[in-house]
């Protein structure tokens, strides 16, 4: 009899111990796991470092090893693997057209399980003095908070023209 009681005492204490371990690992209970609403945080925190003036959102963003496409059919099409060959490679040829850099001017941010899209709206001015606007839509492949795909579809034809129109800087 003692023996069937202290069993069945364990059983109690290992379903206690089990119990309260998931409600301290769970989401609460008819809410979402928190993997989207974090990756959600880390794509809108950094969109507003950017539209506030910051100068870090892709090293803040991209994994090291990233692969970033750009969809369309425009000579800057393609895909680029490796944050810095993006950056070298798309950024800054672009950027260093600009007399004022692109800015986020409107975002919305979706996220479900490790996918975040980014549908928003960017503005700047090209070293000709034109304006240069654009509708973006970047749907990103989070791993340990940071984007390690991005598939990235815009209007290519403004944006390749600034790289057609405004000679790159002397280097």
């Amino acid at each position: 009899m003692a023996t069937m009681l202290n069993r069945a005492l364990a059983s109690c204490v290992y379903a206690v111990i089990v119990t309260a371990s998931t409600l301290t690992t769970a989401a609460p209970c008819g809410q979402a796991n928190s993997v989207p609403e974090d990756n959600k945080r880390i794509v809108t925190d950094a969109f507003d470092r950017w539209a506030a003036g910051g100068t870090t959102f892709f090293n803040d963003l991209l994994h090291d090893n990233v692969v970033w496409r750009i969809r369309g059919s425009g000579p800057s099409a393609g895909e680029f693997r490796g944050r810095d060959v993006f950056v070298d490679r798309a950024v800054r040829p672009f950027a260093s057209r600009l007399s004022i850099p692109v800015r986020p001017t409107a975002v919305r941010i979706f996220a479900d399980g490790d996918h975040v899209i980014a549908h928003w709206e960017g503005s700047g001015v090209a070293r000709d003095g034109k304006p240069y606007a654009n509708s973006y839509a970047w749907i990103l492949l989070m791993q340990d908070g940071k984007a390690a795909e991005v598939t990235a579809y815009l209007d290519l034809a403004p944006y390749d023209d600034v790289l057609r129109r405004i000679p790159a800087p002397a280097q």
